[in-house]
């Protein structure tokens, strides 16, 4: 809503400024962390008061439940908090008219929902189990389809999303995916981050500090994707209005870091699946909409590691008969190592700023 104040920069010079992506993104980013600082702790009461907390499955890991069974009691469904304030944020900085951001603010909130639905039978109705994989497969494939849809149906976006870009590479790998290429392409891609993120939110700042900085890259890079100028130079596909999304990842990055606030070590309050696939699945949109989605394995690489981990205990047990890990995802294998929780995500931080800026680097390498 802010943006349209330029209008009155023949009034006031100053104004202007309202139309530039970086001032945007960067006010952005400061009303969502203040929002989600100044929100918090009174949204933490109400947590409490409603006595909102995941209840530990101590029969299914009796060493997890060793080392996490004292935060029990610390509320859950926070990602309520990161949501609001992202949202408020984005109605404040992101221009009215901008489809691919709002594309990018209904993935949060569907994502949310469906996490909120997840939260909700863990937390109410004290179903450990939660939502079924199944059935939160289906709903995040069924939305991630719909955008596929919406994209390829919108003149402005049909050619672009049609192509398969590579990392490194300076042209399309596949010109034409083709109407289900596409659908399949974009469900692999927001479904497998949603849930990546979801696996990695299992220790105190773990999924959000990293989220933090995959939210820098993408809004460096979707930046650089809606300047005309700077996309020609790097190579990369020129997305016209995607400098918008470079403000919705301002307001992202903002929301990340206040939630951080109150979710470092010692915890006293955790995102839930509320948060973690509301932040997962806008992440993997903003990804798709730039065309970068394949980077997002850089970008993304503790994401990527955890999920792999999962995985691959998975098969390995069903297939084999043995465990590969101690215990996945791999942040619990290393604490079963014996490492503190604050190691684990610290080195984890270290790892995903690495990959933030290895992904960041392959702009320039082609």
């Amino acid at each position: 809503m802010l943006y349209y104040l330029y209008l009155l920069q023949d009034w006031f010079s100053p104004l202007r400024v309202f139309r530039y992506i970086t001032i945007r993104a960067v006010a952005g980013a400061g009303t969502a962390f203040l929002l989600t600082v100044l929100a918090g702790p009174w949204v933490i009461r109400q947590l409490k008061r409603l006595n909102v907390s995941q209840p530990e499955r101590c029969e299914e890991a009796p060493p997890l439940f060793e080392l996490h069974g004292h935060k029990q009691d610390t509320p859950t469904m926070g990602g309520l908090l990161l949501i609001f304030s992202i949202v408020l944020s984005s109605l404040l900085w992101i221009q009215p008219t901008s489809l691919l951001a709002w594309l990018t603010v209904a993935t949060l909130c569907y994502m949310g929902m469906v996490g909120f639905w997840d939260d909700y039978k863990k937390v109410v109705e004290r179903n450990t189990a939660g939502l079924s994989a199944r059935k939160k497969l289906l709903l995040q494939g069924v939305w991630a389809v719909a955008m596929a849809s919406v994209l390829m149906l919108q003149p402005e976006t049909a050619e672009r999303a049609r192509h398969l870009m590579v990392p490194f590479m300076k042209m399309p790998l596949v010109d034409d995916l083709g109407w289900f290429g596409v659908c399949l392409f974009v469900g692999v891609v927001v479904v497998g981050a949603t849930n990546a993120v979801n696996l990695t939110d299992g220790l105190d700042g773990l999924a959000i500090g990293c989220s933090s900085s995959v939210a820098i890259s993408y809004l460096i890079m979707a930046y650089l994707a809606g300047h005309m100028a700077f996309a020609d130079y790097l190579m990369v596909p020129f997305v016209a209005g995607a400098g918008e999304l470079a403000v919705f990842c301002g307001c992202l990055l903002g929301a990340c870091l206040g939630f951080l606030w109150f979710n470092c070590h010692p915890a006293r309050v955790f995102m839930g699946d509320t948060g973690s696939l509301a932040l997962g699945g806008s992440i993997a949109m903003v990804a798709v909409l730039i065309k970068q989605e394949l980077v997002l394995v850089i970008v993304g690489g503790v994401f990527v590691m955890e999920a792999l981990s999962v995985i691959i205990q998975v098969v390995s047990f069903k297939t084999r008969g043995k465990r590969v890990f101690a215990m996945a995802p791999i942040h619990h294998h290393f604490e079963m190592k014996q490492w503190s929780e604050t190691q684990v995500v610290v080195r984890f931080w270290i790892l995903s700023i690495i990959c933030a800026l290895a992904g960041i680097l392959t702009l320039k390498v082609r």
